[in-house]
């Protein structure tokens, strides 16, 4: 059984059915067992995360109900699968590997790439050193995404520290991956790159990494005086919602930028 969390949440059977998890609090349920990647969850912690101040009558026999609903739910779709929901003197778990789960097929693939990219674990000659071998772990578990990490519950407390931590997992997935395809782009790429990237920015318009690599996009494609005005909009946007210059980094490729460096035209070897 698979079960997505990055978007809103859906259980499949192994051959791709959809599992109807349909009543609101055995979604939540399910929801905090998930985000707890296997770790056992205390009765008491559950009732708090489901009901907060609304406590029910009979706030045990209420959750023992809930994980009843949910273990015929799964067991309907897959026999046995009623056993993947848990009970021990520490509470109750989800037993799945974490390749069950679209959250943990993208932290294996991120951390791949973010492995192979480390010259302390791989050395040169490794093939997975390969900027493109980079690109398509990256790709593939940009893809896993269908929409905001738990989306049906991303305002609920429980998740809002998992949501964080995906959603920010995500835009460094982003990051990295757009300095990687920046190096390995062609003549006459670059201006496509920009404009990919325009929309993240868009999105994301305080994040100096991913600033960066616009601009060097916009700076390559001949798009000088775009990637100027985006420096400029960031440092505008810094001062008067946080009161902060841009970084060194950054303040240091936009004076390259003014300057033409021309180390700024090409890729790095």
């Amino acid at each position: 059984m698979r079960f997505e969390v990055l978007g809103p949440l859906v259980v499949r059977t192994e051959s791709g059915a959809v599992v109807p998890v349909p009543e609101p609090k055995v979604r939540a349920l399910l929801a905090v067992l998930l985000l707890h990647e296997g770790r056992s969850v205390p009765a008491d912690v559950l009732i708090d995360d489901l009901w907060g101040d609304r406590l029910p009558g009979n706030p045990a026999n209420t959750l023992q109900t809930k994980v009843s609903q949910l273990r015929r739910a799964l067991e309907k779709a897959e026999p046995g699968a009623r056993k993947l929901v848990a009970y021990g003197p520490a509470g109750y778990v989800l037993r799945v590997p974490a390749e069950s789960t679209d959250a943990g097929r993208f932290a294996a693939l991120t951390s791949s790439a973010y492995a192979a990219a480390d010259p302390r674990t791989n050395p040169r000659t490794d093939p997975r050193t390969d900027p493109r071998t980079k690109v398509k772990w990256l790709s593939e578990a940009l893809a896993l995404w269908r929409g905001p990490a738990y989306a049906d519950f991303r305002d609920a407390g429980f998740a809002r520290a998992a949501v964080t931590r995906l959603e920010e997992q995500r835009l460094t997935a982003q990051e990295i991956r757009a300095e990687l395809r920046l190096d390995l782009a062609g003549p006459g790429e670059h201006g496509s790159l920009a404009d990919e990237l325009a929309d993240l920015v868009a999105e994301q318009p305080l994040r100096e990494r991913l600033r960066s690599a616009y601009m060097r996009a916009l700076y390559r494609a001949g798009r000088q005086t775009e990637a100027l005005d985006t420096y400029r909009d960031l440092r505008e946007r810094l001062a008067e919602d946080l009161g902060i210059d841009p970084g060194a980094e950054l303040t240091a490729l936009h004076g390259a930028m003014l300057r033409q460096a021309p180390d700024l035209s090409t890729a790095p070897p």
